[in-house]
Formats: C-alpha cells, sequence, structure tokens
C-alpha cells in the first residue's frame, strides 16, 4: 500500500523547478553533518519562498531563524543588486558551516549572519523591512510579532514557519508544552490584530502569511 502524503510529495517535487546544484549540496550535507537536520527549509518550501519573493519583492529581508541557510539563499537569489538580508541565529557552532554556503552562492555580499537572541539582535539593527521570515524559537513567536512590526513596512510581509506544530494547535494543551503555547498565543494574537490581513497556507507545518496595512 502507497503513502499518500510521500507520493504527493514527490509528484509535487517532479513537477517544479529543479533544486539547483548549490541547494542540493547543503541539503546533503546538512542531513550528513548537522543534529535536527528536519529544520532545513527544503526544496518545496524553499521554492514557494522564493515565488514569495519574486511576486512582492522586498528590497530588505529578515530572517529569524538562519539554521544552515537554506532559505535564506532561496529568498536572496530574487533580491535586486542593492536588496539586503539580515539574518539572526542563536547557534555560533553552525556559523562557519552556514557563512560557507553563503560563501559558495555569490550571494554573501548581500546577507549578513547576527549571532544571537534575535529579541537582543533586533533593536541593534535600526532597519526597516519589506519581508520578514520567522522561523526561530517558537516559544517566543508572540515576542517577535510585538518587536518586528515596528520594523516592518507598510504593505510588508510576515511569514511564520510552523504555525500548525504538526497538529498540536487543534490538540488539548499540555501546560508543560511551551512550544505549542507560544505558537498558539501568536496564532491568537494575529487573528485578532486588525492592523494586518492574514491567511494560512497550510502546506508542510503551515506558513502563516501576514500583511502589514
Amino acid at each position: 500500500m502507497f503513502d499518500q502524503n510521500i507520493d504527493l510529495e514527490n509528484y509535487i517535487l517532479a513537477h517544479i523547478n529543479q533544486e539547483d546544484a548549490l541547494l542540493y549540496d547543503l541539503n546533503r550535507k546538512t542531513h550528513l553533518h548537522i543534529l535536527r537536520p528536519r529544520m532545513l527549509s527544503g526544496h518545496l518550501q524553499g521554492q514557494i519562498l522564493k515565488m514569495i519573493c519574486q511576486m512582492i519583492r522586498p528590497k530588505n529581508i529578515l530572517e529569524i531563524g538562519t539554521f544552515t541557510g537554506y532559505s535564506c539563499i532561496c529568498m536572496a537569489q530574487t533580491l535586486p543588486e542593492d536588496g539586503f538580508i539580515d539574518t539572526i541565529d542563536v547557534d555560533d557552532e553552525i556559523e562557519s558551516f552556514t557563512q560557507s554556503f553563503f560563501d559558495k552562492s555569490g550571494l554573501s555580499h548581500k546577507i549578513k549572519m547576527h549571532i544571537g537572541d534575535a529579541l537582543d539582535v533586533m533593536p541593534s539593527l535600526h532597519k526597516k523591512y519589506d519581508l520578514v521570515f520567522m522561523d526561530g524559537d517558537k516559544r517566543q513567536y508572540p515576542n517577535y510579532y510585538k518587536q518586528v512590526f515596528g520594523m516592518l513596512n507598510p504593505g510588508g510581509y510576515i511569514l511564520a514557519d510552523n504555525i500548525l506544530w504538526d497538529g498540536k494547535v487543534v490538540e488539548p494543551l499540555d501546560t508543560k508544552d511551551t512550544y505549542t503555547q507560544g505558537i498558539v498565543e501568536f496564532n491568537r494574537m494575529v487573528k485578532e490584530d486588525d492592523r494586518v490581513e492574514k491567511v494560512i497556507f497550510p502546506f508542510r507545518d503551515g506558513i502563516f502569511v501576514i500583511r502589514k496595512k
């Protein structure tokens, strides 16, 4: 008996742009050498992020949660010559691995990787952004949202990843599960915020697409 989800995903991957050689290598080496490789965005999500960027044409992007840089490279590939990405990650142990792929991509002049807690780094950036991709500590999503909102230009977008959290958002809430609590609280905040337009893309683990009015 076939696994419908795997077969459908393989069908989708067979009908979209092929993964380029650098991203394929990054994907492979992340799975070989880095802990928790499932945190990598991967080909399908990377192509979706790239397509969204091509549609909304951001010039300045903020990414919260770099990991090994797959999503960052996908977005950077769409930037104009004077475009730029600030990307933040708390894990200094993977900084050299990630930076090596930024350098190989030929896009390192458009990417600045910041190491530290995003809530501490963001106030030091003193910039406005057209797009924020949020994929950091799920417990901090509500705080990220509060802090990043003023950094977002009117008409700008927030893309928040993993907001369905393996379906836990519709299950009875475990009071000890601070990750699910953070996502549930974030989703509630966005739902009740009349300063934004919002829709959820329910592919993979869910992306909240939020547009600042």
